[in-house]
C-alpha cells in the first residue's frame, strides 16, 4: 500500500491511467472507504481530501504506515523479511520473464519512454530460469531444422 496517493483525475495521461483494472479497484476502495458511515464515525475530525489511502478520518497516512503494514503482510504470507522498495525490484523482473515490450514495462514502472533500457539494470534481474529458456531456444534453433522436430545430420 502506498501513503496518500490521489486518485488520477479521468483526464490524466499518467502511468497509472493507463492501468484500468487497477484504477477501477483503487477508485472502488476510495469510495468504500469515503462510505457515509466513515464520515459518520470520524464527525468534526473527517478531513476527506480524495486519498485512495488514507486514515479513519480521511486524512494523509503517515509516511511510515505503509512501511508497518507491508512488514505485517510479510510476516502473514510467511515470507522472509524485505524492503517495500524490494517489490519494485520483484515486479521488473516479473516484467522481463513476462517478456513484456520495454515500451509497456515504461509505462508500468513510470520510466522515461526508453528508460527499460537504462533502469531494467537495476530492476531487472535475469533470473536462472529465465537463462535457461533462452539457451534452450538457443539450442534449438541451432540444432533442430525447422518443422522436423529432430536435430540435423
Amino acid at each position: 500500500m502506498a501513503a496518500s496517493i490521489p486518485v488520477a483525475s479521468e483526464g490524466c495521461h499518467s502511468r497509472t491511467s493507463r492501468i484500468g483494472p487497477l484504477i477501477k479497484l483503487l477508485r472502488q476502495h476510495q469510495e468504500e472507504q469515503e462510505q457515509e458511515q466513515e464520515r459518520i464515525a470520524a464527525g468534526t475530525e473527517w478531513e476527506g481530501k480524495g486519498y485512495v489511502f488514507a486514515s479513519p478520518t480521511g486524512a494523509p497516512l503517515s509516511p511510515n504506515t505503509d512501511f508497518h503494514i507491508w512488514k505485517r503482510l510479510l510476516r502473514d504470507a510467511g515470507v522472509r523479511d524485505g524492503r517495500l522498495h524490494d517489490a519494485r525490484h520483484t515486479a521488473a523482473t516479473v516484467l522481463l520473464i513476462l517478456g513484456v515490450p520495454d515500451v509497456v514495462v515504461d509505462a508500468i514502472m513510470g520510466w522515461e519512454p526508453g528508460g527499460a533500457a537504462r533502469m531494467g539494470a537495476r530492476y531487472m534481474h535475469v533470473t536462472g530460469t529465465l537463462l535457461r529458456k533462452v539457451a534452450q531456444q538457443v539450442g534449438d534453433a541451432l540444432w533442430e531444422p525447422p518443422g522436423t522436430g529432430r536435430a540435423p545430420n
